[in-house]
């Protein structure tokens, strides 16, 4: 999509930017420190590591993610789809061998992908202005504050993981492989890098919530 579509998006989106100044700062900040940190990391991991290899590594992490889609879809009353997470869990982690092989994606079992900021948003919560999170990047204030009850609600693999060293390890091997799989998206973006992630995040994250059903503005 072209620089001047995503600005159109802008101009037709519910969320605003008021705070725009502020949220150019910290996007700054956290551009800088990816560049020198979590950038060069990611690309020796992807050049490094055999493509089977982080594959499997990703299949893991995203085993490990299927309680917290199973809590959000059934808050939504998503049932069918509850019953899909469970499967692909039970699925994945057994014959999957723990999740290393997506067994349950050949078998037309297809991933969801659902936080507590989309449940918010299926029960109305308008997402409210954008913001840029120090460290974690683009957000909104619904899903920025959703993070706090998440971090209660135990499904996540770091709450599950007593041993500090293996946890930490475990966060910054996740970290690290997610931010390699957005190495070839960033070379999409052109012009005003601000205004193209925030405009990216706010279509997508429109479509998450929707589930697809969004209208086009174009």
């Amino acid at each position: 999509m072209a620089q001047e579509d995503y600005d159109d998006y802008a101009a037709n989106s519910v969320t605003p930017d008021p705070w725009e100044p502020v949220n150019r700062v910290i996007f700054s900040f956290n551009d800088t420190l990816d560049r020198f940190t979590l950038k060069p990391a990611a690309k020796a991991y992807d050049r490094f590591v055999p493509e089977p290899v982080s594959d499997s590594i990703s299949n893991v992490f995203s085993n490990l993610g299927e309680p917290r889609n199973l809590v959000n879809d059934t808050l939504q009353g998503k049932f069918h789809d509850a019953g899909i997470d469970t499967a692909r869990f039970l699925l994945n982690s057994t014959v999957g061998v723990l999740g290393v092989f997506d067994v349950a994606t050949r078998m037309g079992l297809q991933r969801n992908d659902e936080d507590f900021g989309q449940t918010l948003g299926a029960w109305g919560v308008p997402s409210g202005p954008y913001i840029v999170l120090p460290l974690l990047g683009p957000s909104t204030l619904r899903d920025g504050s959703s993070r706090i009850p998440e971090s209660y609600a135990g499904y996540s693999y770091n709450d599950q993981i007593d041993h500090v060293p293996t946890r930490n390890t475990a966060i910054g091997t996740d970290l690290i492989d997610t931010r390699a799989s957005l190495l070839a998206r960033e070379e999409m973006i052109r012009g005003d890098r601000y205004r193209f992630v925030r405009n990216a995040f706010l279509q997508n994250r429109e479509f998450q919530v929707k589930d697809g059903e969004v209208e086009d503005p174009f």
